[in-house]
Order: structure tokens, then C-alpha cells, then sequence
């Protein structure tokens, strides 16, 4: 048990330090808004498949917003909506159910302590087998979008998500949906992206 202690918090300390070469230059954004069956391990599948070329041929619909749609500065926080094309449906999918996107876990104080020396990423979650989606904002002039991944083939967005959004009030704002199958974590069919992502924008807030 001690020598496997001890592996760890090695191998911790060798990602602490290799984050300092030519990654560190990618934002650090933290973890993303999880909705439905999204696991942190299925975050991480996703993220690993960032940079393979993205195929657009199994690419989601939007639905909403619609494109170049304008929210008003007073808008309650909308739903966004997408649907997979009926031909990346090969295995079946949950019924549909619009869950609202939230934090998977709240840390403890020291819980970072205990993640460098034994790291856990919630590894008592049983492996993810579906469809999974990552949802991404983009705002100008910010260097992390606000991060959405779910199981669900909607998004009621949250207000904090939403007040983010209005900091580039009177800007376009760009959507981008990713999907992939996943058997166990590990892709399986994807990642398929949109050729172009769906713009909106929220109106500024008059004086």
C-alpha cells in the first residue's frame, strides 16, 4: 500500500511539473457545468480528444438559440437545445430530459492535498457508455468559455452562466456543440463538431 502511496504522489508531482512546459500556455480553465450521467473521467476523454481533427459529418443541430438570435438584457436564462442527426444513433439513448447544468462536487478546504497525493477524480463513478456532449460559449475579449458537458440534448442554462454571458453584452457570442459516443470513457465514434458555430447575443442593459 505504501509503495502505491508513494507512485502516486510521484506521478502527481511529474504532471505538476510537466504542466510548466507547453501546456502552460493553454488558460486554465477548471472543470466544466455537469448535466445528466456526465462524469468528470468522460470530461477528461474529451478534453484529451481536443486536438484530433474534428469530423462535421454527425455534427448536432441547434435548435435554440437560433442563429443570430438576440436576447434582451432582461432575458431570463434560456434553454439551449440540439439534436443528433438520426444516423449517430446506433446505440439507444436515454429518454430526453432538459437537466440543468451544475457543479459535480464542492472540494473540501484540503481536498486539493489529498488529490496530489492520491489522486481520485471520483473513481467511484462506473464508467460512462453513451452519447455525450460538450457545450461551449465563447465571449470576447475572455479567455475561458463557460463549459457545459451532459448527457442530455439540452441545456437550461443557469444564472450564473448567464451573467457571465452578459459581460459581453451587445457582442456575438459563439455556441459550439461537440459530441461523441463513448463505450466506458474511451471514444468510440466522434468527436463530431459543427462546420460553423451558432452566434447569439444578449442586448446591453440601457443607462
Amino acid at each position: 500500500m505504501s509503495v502505491r502511496v508513494l507512485w502516486s504522489a510521484c506521478a502527481s508531482l511529474l504532471l505538476l511539473t510537466s504542466a510548466c512546459g507547453e501546456d502552460s500556455q493553454v488558460p486554465a480553465c477548471g472543470e466544466p457545468l455537469y448535466g445528466g450521467s456526465a462524469t468528470d473521467e468522460a470530461w477528461m476523454t474529451m478534453t484529451d480528444a481536443a486536438k484530433k481533427p474534428k469530423d462535421t459529418s454527425q455534427a448536432v443541430t441547434v435548435d435554440a438559440p437560433s442563429e443570430g438570435q438576440t436576447f434582451a438584457a432582461d432575458a431570463a436564462p434560456p434553454r439551449f437545445t440540439w439534436t443528433p442527426p438520426i444516423s449517430s444513433r446506433t446505440a439507444p439513448l436515454s429518454p430526453v430530459r432538459h437537466a440543468q447544468a451544475h457543479p459535480r462536487r464542492t472540494p473540501g478546504p484540503l481536498a486539493w492535498l489529498g488529490n496530489l497525493l492520491i489522486p481520485t477524480a471520483e473513481a467511484h463513478l462506473p464508467p460512462y457508455t453513451g452519447y455525450i456532449y460538450w457545450v461551449q460559449v465563447t465571449m470576447p475579449g475572455s479567455q475561458c468559455p463557460v463549459n457545459v458537458l451532459t448527457s442530455e440534448l439540452a441545456w437550461q442554462v443557469d444564472a450564473g452562466s448567464w451573467k457571465t454571458m452578459g459581460t459581453a453584452a451587445g457582442k456575438d457570442l459563439s455556441l459550439q456543440v461537440t459530441s461523441a459516443y463513448l463505450l466506458e470513457n474511451r471514444i468510440k465514434e466522434g468527436p463530431f463538431r459543427q462546420e460553423t458555430p451558432r452566434t447569439f447575443r444578449r442586448e446591453a442593459a440601457t443607462p
